[in-house]
């Protein structure tokens, strides 16, 4: 059920959502600028490197969302989520591995018994455009195939031109369909033209039964950036405090390096709290910042960085 932030239900009409949502403050948008970048100069202890290595491991959701994609590609990527470092049995698991829903079966039989959860995109990845009974099928298909979460895409079109019902109701719908499945709610923040958007969305989403909020499907520029994320753990943080109901975020896309990695993790410390630092709160979506993850463990433990060849490339 979608909760009381804003005393609407499914049924609310889009006047009172709108009055709802422009009532937010305004973002300061130099001010979310100029904290985002004192906070990404932030530096972390050697000492305390190691633990944000592993930690940022243990958040990530390893994917793969293309055309190409096929059952060996899902098995293989299975198989380095499971075990990231096969030379190194110490290496954290990953969080979850996300596939297109036609492929979450693959997904659950290979990772059977690991303990790494299945993420599936659905209702239209990464467009959203589609009619809601075919997002609801996807959905129930992926759910029904063993998907652990769901990675939902919201209707840009109709949130820019005002239409705010419509996607509530359709979060709402989705949310139903994933019947107790996590359901993470993709903004698409890089069409959403401002930072007063994006914190709109974010309590939208939220309102609606959302139990993450992610910034980005990887297929628009800009992606994930520091101070959109800024302004979605703020937004997670003001409605923990508002309706006692906590929701986590997820960056996505162009988070490549431990360094970007740390930067993001810094934010969430800072600006929501550390109960937040946990993968049941925070992930990175992201294909190719764990082997940089890897390769910063290992030269932590060996003093020297493995060759290129090292990892598996994704």
């Amino acid at each position: 059920m979608p909760d009381t932030a804003f005393a609407s239900d499914t049924a609310a009409s889009n006047a009172s959502l709108r009055a709802y949502l422009h009532g937010l403050p305004g973002v300061d948008e130099v001010g979310a600028k100029a904290r985002a970048a004192d906070l990404g100069t932030r530096s972390i202890k050697t000492t305390a490197k190691r633990q944000a290595i592993d930690l940022a491991v243990r958040m990530v959701d390893l994917t793969t969302l293309e055309g190409s994609d096929s059952p060996g590609k899902v098995r293989a990527l299975c198989a380095k989520a499971a075990h990231p470092d096969p030379a190194d049995p110490s290496a954290p698991q990953v969080a979850a591995v996300c596939v297109y829903s036609d492929l979450v079966a693959v997904a659950v039989e290979a990772l059977a018994g690991t303990g790494v959860g299945v993420a599936s995109v659905a209702t239209a990845f990464p467009s959203g455009r589609a009619p809601l009974e075919a997002k609801l099928a996807d959905t129930r298909r992926a759910v029904a195939d063993g998907a652990n979460e769901i990675d939902m895409v919201i209707d840009r079109g109709a949130f820019l031109a005002g239409d705010y019902r419509k996607v509530h109701e359709e979060i709402a719908a989705v949310k139903e369909a994933c019947a107790g499945t996590h359901l993470k709610v993709i903004l698409e923040t890089g069409e959403l033209a401002t930072y007063d958007n994006v914190r709109r969305a974010s309590w939208l989403a939220m309102g609606a039964g959302a139990d993450f909020i992610k910034t980005s499907t990887g297929k628009v520029s800009p992606a994930a950036t520091l101070p959109v994320t800024l302004i979605m753990l703020e937004a997670v943080r003001d409605h923990r405090a508002r309706t006692g109901r906590q929701v986590g975020v997820k960056p996505a896309g162009g988070i490549r390096t431990t360094k970007d990695a740390v930067k993001y993790l810094v934010m969430v410390n800072e600006v929501a709290g550390d109960d937040w630092l946990d993968p049941a709160w925070f992930r990175l979506g992201a294909s190719s910042l764990l082997n940089d993850l890897l390769m910063q463990r290992t030269k932590l433990t060996t003093g020297s960085y493995p060759g290129p060849d090292y990892y598996t490339l994704d």
